[in-house]
């Protein structure tokens, strides 16, 4: 009996083709991070960083949106774009869901891509409608949770049972790029590590440490117990 609840695979294993990939980043917004509380919004920051750094690494179509980012939402935090200069910005006209808006989804369909990678603000809002309606006309979704933010954990947790029960897979932001990186046998691995760092600090001192044992086992450098 096939126990896979995921939608549109058609029988494949549910995981990340980066290659027929599009990612859309939606509504992180400085105004609506303050009202974030199931997660850090430093983490949030860095983990929605990182997959525009990611989609840049693998040249994958990005799109991003905004609420009303003139009001009170806020603009969107300026460093997706940065990381994705190559990201298409779509201005909605006050839709609340951004499939709704005609030219954001004509943007999605103009990718050619059928696996959406999505994550937004708030995520019972901004990354559930859009990726529901995605589901619904026959697109896989990766909803990636932790670079999304919302307003309870008990508003999160229920809003991941309803993604699951419509036919998203919900992911975490390291299966998302380990996902996509699928290999560390490739000639941009630093670049990758890199992004790791961005979304996990702790990496960084991981990263720190071996460029050290390299430099000491290459230099022959004396240990200070040795001095």
């Amino acid at each position: 009996m096939n126990t896979v609840n995921a939608a549109n695979f058609d029988g494949q294993k549910p995981t990340i083709d980066a290659s027929d990939a599009a990612m859309l980043l939606i509504d992180h917004q400085s105004g609506l991070f303050q009202i974030v509380k199931d997660i850090d919004v430093p983490q949030l920051r860095a983990n929605a960083i990182a997959l525009a750094k990611a989609a840049t690494l693998l040249k994958m179509p990005v799109i991003t949106t905004a609420s009303v980012p003139q009001g009170p939402n806020g603009p969107l935090i300026p460093e997706i774009h940065e990381a994705a200069p190559h990201a298409q910005y779509v201005a909605r006209k006050g839709e609340i869901n951004a499939w709704d808006n005609p030219e954001f989804h004509a943007a999605v369909k103009a990718t050619g891509k059928k696996t959406l990678v999505i994550a937004g603000t708030l995520t019972s809002v901004c990354l559930a409608f859009p990726s529901i309606a995605a589901v619904h006309e026959g697109y896989r979704v990766f909803a990636v949770v932790d670079a999304s933010g919302n307003h309870s954990k008990l508003a999160t947790d229920l809003t991941v049972a309803r993604l699951a029960q419509a036919g998203v897979v919900p992911i975490d932001i390291m299966a998302t790029l380990s996902e996509l990186q699928g290999s560390w046998n490739r000639p941009d691995a630093e670049q990758w590590a890199a992004v790791y760092a961005q979304a996990m600090p702790h990496y960084q001192l991981l990263i720190e440490s071996y460029l050290k044992a390299q430099q000491v086992a290459n230099e022959h450098e004396v240990l200070d117990s040795q001095r």
